[in-house]
Parts: structure tokens; C-alpha cells; sequence
């Protein structure tokens, strides 16, 4: 059973505060074998990744662990991750376009704390209209309990596959939710096969001092993090 935390952010994120070396290395020691990075309507981080020799081009793990491109839309609708590629910049476009050119990138399109509308989580009517395989039904960050509760209940009637994630804004958070796989080999073709149909969710919320720490990461950033 492979380890997966597919919703982390990077100081790429204007609200993060961690380079995406320090992301991997607490992932690596908490036992994961990937992470997503899902920052916020950019892809800058896994240029990063790719140039610094963190992810391959192909999709395979760098010494043993897997970099996963991602980026979280904040789209007309709410929040919308794409999990499995990059995207050009579709912040404000209908959820209903961005799933679109998700699936046509070959990524999957996953709501990113569903039902929490403090947070622009999507909301049912919308849910409903969106082509999903996978639901984020526990994010350790949502602002009540009963929003992850509700995205459950969703996903097990609608028999969407649900997916577990940090949402972490500093490297210390990663992985305290994470997603569990059953898959042949570590790599996002492998990774994103499995998802429909063999993703286990494993979730804990955020302490206090974690929670504190994404509510005040812009305030934590170095200064050498990029300007977004």
C-alpha cells in the first residue's frame, strides 16, 4: 500500500511557506512515497521540481519518492484540484470548464474541501454537474468537521472515490492526512489508474500549533520566497 498526501502547498502558494525540497523531505520522513503539490492557480513549483532533478518529465519517482503536478483553481465556482498535470492559468473560469481541461490533460479533477464555504469549497448544485471520479472528503484544515462529514456522505452516494489530503501550508503538516493506494508501481499513470477505484482515505486534523501556523504562514515566509 503506497502513501500519498495530493494536497500540499509550496511557498509558490502566496499563503505557504515552504520550499518544495523542505516539503519532500518531511514527507519522506513520515513515511510517504508522494506528494501532490497543489499550489494556488500556479504550476511553478513543479517547473521547480523538474529542473532541480525533484520529479522526472515521465512521470516516475526520484529516488523512491514521486513529485505529482498539480495546482489547486480557484475557479468561479470554488476550489478545484488537478491532480496528475499542469494547467495554464484558468483562475475564475466555471468549475465545469477547468474539470474539462483537467480531464482533457489527462489529471483528475477533485474538489478541494467540498461543502466549506468559508473556504470556497464547492457547493452541492454545482458537485452535481462537475464529471468527478474522486471527492476531497477529509482536508485536516476544513473550518468544521461537519463539512468533511458532508463531503463523505456525498462521495458515498454519488460512489466517488475519497481522497485524504493536509492541505499543508508548512512542512511540518504534511502528511497528517494522507491517501492510501493500492498500486502496482509508484508513478502518476499508476497513481492516477488507482484513484477511482483503490483510494483509501486516512485523516487527523491539524493541532492548534499547525493550524496556527498555515493561519499565519504568509507571515513565516522567508524572505528569499518567490514574489507571487
Amino acid at each position: 500500500m503506497a502513501r500519498f498526501d495530493l494536497h500540499v502547498h509550496s511557498w509558490y502558494s502566496a499563503d505557504a511557506a515552504s520550499k518544495p525540497e523542505d516539503l519532500i523531505r518531511a514527507a519522506r520522513a513520515k513515511g510517504l512515497d508522494g506528494i501532490a503539490i497543489t499550489d494556488h492557480d500556479t504550476c511553478r513549483a513543479h517547473a521547480y521540481c523538474l529542473e532541480h532533478g525533484l520529479a522526472t518529465a515521465d512521470g516516475l519517482p526520484v529516488d523512491g519518492f514521486l513529485v505529482v503536478p498539480g495546482v489547486e483553481v480557484s475557479t468561479a465556482d470554488g476550489h478545484l484540484l488537478c491532480i496528475g498535470t499542469t494547467l495554464p492559468d484558468l483562475t475564475g473560469k466555471p468549475a465545469a470548464e477547468v474539470a474539462a481541461a483537467i480531464l482533457e490533460r489527462g489529471g483528475i479533477p477533485v474538489p478541494a474541501h467540498p461543502f466549506d464555504r468559508w473556504r470556497h469549497g464547492i457547493i452541492p448544485k454545482i458537485l452535481d454537474t462537475l464529471p468527478l471520479t474522486a471527492l476531497e472528503v477529509f482536508n485536516a484544515a476544513v473550518s468544521s468537521k461537519a463539512f468533511n462529514a458532508s463531503a463523505f456522505q456525498y462521495a458515498s452516494e454519488r460512489g466517488l472515490a475519497g481522497l485524504a489530503g493536509s492541505d499543508a501550508h508548512h512542512a511540518s503538516a504534511v502528511g497528517i492526512s494522507h491517501t492510501e493506494l493500492s498500486i502496482g508501481r509508484v508513478s502518476v499513470s499508476d497513481l492516477l489508474s488507482a484513484i477511482p477505484t483503490h483510494a483509501v482515505p486516512k485523516g487527523s486534523y491539524l493541532s492548534a500549533k499547525e493550524a496556527l501556523k498555515k493561519h499565519f504562514a504568509n507571515f513565516l515566509r522567508s524572505p528569499r520566497a518567490p514574489r507571487n
